[in-house]
């Protein structure tokens, strides 16, 4: 199962899980890095010294390669400094234009991984000089865009040439990888699926809701865009996706009094996020939700994951083997 993201990564299978922004993932990070995928940390909302706590704990716990995450919402010029001195392996950016950061990554000896909503994004990541694209499809848990993954996948394909695409937005098992390989990707990037292992760092029942779930309860959502913290980034054609919460059905509902509440409900949801009750509020989902149906260990994942894509991928092989005509013999095993 070793593509060419692998070989570039300095990783053993081509599964990614994504960073989950301010929410802590070192658990979870370390088990997908042990288990030969790449694991990643996010950056939002979080203060610096927490994050460089999180990347000790990370350190400590695996010497594989590991992404640190950014994201111009809202982007933070010193806790990028300082992400590019603890050298990760690999930086990852998404929801902008990268400009020059690319290039200081690739001075400070790390790769450049860019996630990308449509095509015109992928042209920009590519000629800013981007390692890897993640091409994520609007089935995505989170911010995502408005193409199918199934759509959007081959077209980034088509004009990456050799820098390798990952597929991501709907994929929680093999028949996703095997899939993505299929459209020409190198890889998948995984979120949701991950939110429901033992490892990550959410309420118990976060993870519940993810289990019970089905795909048409995860929904985008334009009240993630006016809750969370001032955005400094230019707007990007997305809309945040998660489940419907009793918070989220009130305030739809009362949008025109937000303008006048907007700091005090901001500072509430934050809150709620950095103290382990964000699903209470904010509950990121994709909809490969009706795809999960239990909490395992993220190892497990990425085992089970690998090795149904391989039987898949095995089993279409000698479906597609030519067939010996009539009367031919049949060679023996």
């Amino acid at each position: 199962m070793r593509t060419t993201l692998c070989d570039l990564l300095g990783i053993e299978v081509p599964i990614i899980s994504a960073p989950f922004g301010p929410f802590d993932s070192v658990g979870l990070a370390a088990a997908v890095c042990e288990a030969g995928g790449l694991g990643s940390l996010g950056t939002a909302i979080r203060p610096l010294p927490d994050l460089r706590e999180q990347w000790r704990r990370l350190r400590e716990r695996t010497a594989r390669p590991f992404a640190i995450n950014h994201t111009t919402r809202p982007f933070d010029e010193e806790v990028f400094a300082a992400s590019l001195l603890a050298r990760p392996s690999v930086i990852s950016f998404h929801l902008g234009d990268p400009g020059d950061l690319v290039k200081r990554a690739h001075d400070a000896g790390c790769a450049w991984v860019q996630q990308v909503m449509d095509v015109d994004q992928a042209r920009q990541a590519l000629d800013r000089g981007a390692d890897v694209l993640i091409a994520q499809g609007t089935e995505a848990g989170g911010h995502s865009g408005f193409i199918g993954t199934l759509a959007l996948v081959p077209q980034v394909v088509d004009v990456a040439g050799a820098v390798p695409v990952v597929a991501a937005g709907g994929i929680a098992d093999g028949r996703g990888l095997a899939a993505a390989l299929a459209l020409g990707a190198q890889g998948v990037a995984m979120g949701t699926r991950f939110l429901a292992t033992t490892e990550m760092a959410i309420s118990p029942e976060w993870k519940q809701l993810l289990v019970e779930a089905g795909s048409r309860d995860a929904v985008h959502e334009d009240l993630l865009d006016v809750l969370l913290p001032p955005y400094n980034r230019p707007r990007h054609p997305a809309q945040g996706r998660l489940l419907r919460t009793p918070f989220l059905r009130e305030w739809a509902d009362r949008r025109d009094e937000l303008p006048e509440r907007i700091g005090e409900i901001g500072r509430e949801v934050v809150t709620a996020v950095l103290t382990g009750r964000g699903h209470e509020y904010l509950p990121f989902a994709g909809q490969s939700v009706g795809l999960i149906g239990d909490v395992r260990p993220a190892a497990q994942v990425v085992r089970d994951v690998v090795s149904e894509a391989e039987t898949i991928l095995s089993a279409l092989g000698r479906d597609r083997a030519p067939r010996p005509a009539a009367g031919a013999p049949v060679p023996s095993r």
